[in-house]
């Protein structure tokens, strides 16, 4: 499920590349994802929004399995 995560972040990359951010993958273990926010990712106030309606809204919907995604 790794290589899946992976391939989706990859794909939401350029997105918050363009506003100065990026996303790490820190581990997926039973169908959790934990991600870290970098770049203005990290200090913006809008994180939670991008992490919660952008990037786990998008893996969830191109990998089912997917339960939940939390920010370390």
């Amino acid at each position: 499920m790794q290589d899946k995560v992976i391939a989706v972040l990859d794909k939401i990359r350029p997105q918050l590349a363009a506003d100065g951010g990026d996303v790490e993958l820190v581990e997926v273990s039973d169908g959790t994802v934990k991600v870290k926010l970098t770049g203005a990712c990290a200090g913006c106030p809008m994180s939670a929004l991008t992490l919660q309606m952008g990037i786990e809204r998008i893996l969830k919907q191109e990998i089912p399995e997917i339960k939940e995604v939390i920010a370390v």
